[in-house]
């Protein structure tokens, strides 16, 4: 099999956006994604706060989208997806990519509204490996989402669940209704289903990674942004997470959801395997940890502690709201002002990636 290529360069505020072009001028995106298809742009939202390392970064949106545009594909739309505790609206204001959808003319839709799109049953020919136990009563995706290229834009950053997520995570919320808390407990596997479902109903699917501020500790959310001045591309979603992974200081097939993605031939995980583009990274070793926070000491005695056996009794009934306003308190009203406000604050004085996130417009 051939080595799949992942480009990578080392960036600064000053050349990013050229950079982001240049990214997928190296990863070959032409490769990837049909230029006769409509491009669905799939932003990463994890926390509507713009906590540094958390979420797509504007400077990557515009980029990327330079990027396509420069390189015929200019029928783009951006599609968001909400969370039991996230907002889209909230988050595309306050991490500024309104301005930029505004600037380029990108419309967006939301997967949560019936007049955007709708969700219908969806019988994947692949063998799911736990989507069809988790949901016996059907798998449903957004319709819209059929044939339509996807390019994902993650971040650099930890997983309290995954130990890292990226490109393949970033499928979960575009492709997984309001009820993706049920696969909390299979979240690896889970993600390799979704990298199959993505394979049979995209005309192509590609990655472009934000580490210009990278995320260690508990993440998606609550982590420690670490300067990091990287960038990374690709059309193969597992090997642009195992190189990410890497970097991080993790052995990317050490990561369950890497692994199988390999063993079932949905890209390459081994790092021997895959070709590097660009700046050269392969002496990177970041001693990133994932650690906990209050709210995934939660998770773990549910998805996989000592309760997870009567998981449905909590998670399928009435008392899942207990939960969701559990997640909403810690991270909205004790989080974000007590601490990781703050943090957002020393970013913007401190670093250059805060000065220029500062400098985008605001709505």
């Amino acid at each position: 099999m051939p080595k799949s290529k992942v480009a990578v360069l080392r960036t600064s505020p000053k050349t990013v956006l050229e950079d982001y072009q240049k990214l997928l001028e190296l990863a070959e995106v032409e490769k990837y994604l049909d230029k006769s298809a409509t491009t669905i742009l799939k932003d990463n939202i994890s926390w509507h706060f713009p906590f540094p390392g958390a979420n797509t970064t504007p400077w990557q949106l515009e980029g990327t989208i330079l990027g396509l545009k420069k390189f015929g594909y200019n029928d783009l739309v951006c599609v968001q997806n909400k969370t039991v505790v996230t907002d889209a609206f909230k988050g595309e204001d306050l991490n500024k990519y309104k301005p930029v959808f505004k600037k380029y003319n990108v419309p967006v839709l939301f997967n949560f509204k019936d007049e955007d799109m709708k969700w219908i049953k969806y019988e994947p020919k692949a063998k799911m490996l736990v989507l069809n136990h988790i949901y016996p009563e059907g798998i449903t995706i957004p319709d819209y989402f059929i044939g339509k290229n996807i390019v994902h834009l993650p971040t650099v950053k930890c997983h309290i669940y995954t130990t890292t997520t990226g490109a393949m995570k970033n499928a979960f919320g575009g492709l997984l209704n309001t009820k993706r808390h049920y696969t909390h407990s299979w979240i690896h596997k889970t993600l390799v289903d979704l990298l199959q479902i993505q394979k049979e109903i995209h005309t192509g699917i590609f990655a472009v990674m934000d580490g210009t501020t990278a995320g260690n500790g508990p993440g998606p959310r609550t982590m420690i942004p670490i300067v990091k001045n990287v960038i990374l591309a690709s059309g193969d979603q597992v090997a642009i997470d195992a190189v990410a992974a890497k970097m991080m200081g993790f052995d990317p097939m050490s990561i369950e959801y890497i692994r199988v993605a390999d063993e079932l031939g949905l890209g390459i995980g081994k790092p021997q395997d895959i070709e590097i583009i660009g700046d050269d990274v392969s002496n990177e070793n970041w001693n990133f940890f994932v650690g906990d926070n209050g709210a995934s000491l939660v998770g773990d005695l549910l998805w996989f502690g000592p309760l997870k056996s009567i998981q449905k009794f909590f998670f399928r009934t009435p008392l899942v709201h207990l939960f969701i306003f559990g997640s909403e308190f810690y991270h909205d009203y004790y989080r974000w002002p007590l601490k990781d406000k703050k943090v957002f604050k020393r970013w913007l004085k401190e670093t250059e990636w805060g000065k220029l996130f500062e400098n985008y417009e605001a709505v």
